[in-house]
């Protein structure tokens, strides 16, 4: 008798959080990452995170991984792989049973050069953004994601939902859930919506959660946008 079917592999695009250290010392990474868990606690809670290694460009710096995945926990997040970094990171990473990333397409390792930049822009222009439209109520529990473009949602989003986009944001119905634009690093991206009752806002990693909004932009139609290294959020 043949055997059914007990798995299938398929690509996808998966979303993650990228801390990205300045430092190698654990402990007090683990204590600031404390206090931005504790703003937005089910935002983080248990959420798998990806360590960027980019800035410990310091030849004699090592990480002590074991250490950090065990303190990171502790704070309640799931560290599961790292980018970037020295060789010798990366294997002192694996050695701890951390995935070692490829580069993302949206992030290269190293800028080319003005010329290369500009040689490259005139033989392949950058092709327009997509968008993605959802015409129906976006569920708690829901999670949608537009890559490369803007997301525009007919709908409300209800409390317990979140919606992301690596361009601008449109709500047309109540925004109750968590609405994250430019999660690739985009802080010229928006959020534009009808009705701000919103869990969590954030533009390119930048957020604001439910307590700190005032309430004067609570229910109303309004623009959010990163300016002078925070959040704005002005009337529409």
């Amino acid at each position: 008798m043949a055997q059914s079917q007990l798995f299938e592999i398929k690509g996808g695009t998966i979303h993650l959080p990228i801390l990205k250290l300045f430092s190698d010392d654990a402990d007090a990474v683990a204590d600031q990452l404390r206090r931005k868990v504790e703003q937005a606690p089910e935002f983080f809670r248990n959420a798998p995170l990806v360590i960027d290694l980019h800035e410990l460009d310091d030849p004699e710096v090592l990480v002590d991984f074991p250490h950090l995945i065990a303190v990171l926990r502790e704070v309640g997040v799931a560290p599961v792989g790292v980018r970037g970094g020295s060789e010798p990171l990366q294997l002192a990473a694996r050695n701890a049973d951390l995935a070692v990333l490829a580069e993302s397409k949206h992030e290269p390792a190293h800028q080319p050069s003005v010329a290369s930049a500009r040689a490259s822009a005139a033989k392949a222009p950058e092709p327009a953004p997509s968008s993605r439209l959802i015409e129906q109520p976006v569920r708690s529990g829901q999670r949608i994601y537009a890559a490369g473009g803007d997301l525009v949602v007919l709908a409300q989003v209800s409390a317990g939902a979140e919606i992301m986009a690596d361009g601008n944001i449109h709500v047309y119905g109540a925004l109750r859930g968590r609405a994250m634009a430019g999660v690739q690093g985009n802080l010229n991206a928006r959020i534009f919506c009808s009705d701000l009752q919103a869990e969590l806002i954030a533009i390119g990693g930048h957020y604001k959660v439910s307590e700190n909004l005032d309430e004067s932009v609570r229910g109303r139609p309004v623009q959010i946008y990163f300016r002078d290294n925070s959040l704005i959020i002005g009337d529409l």
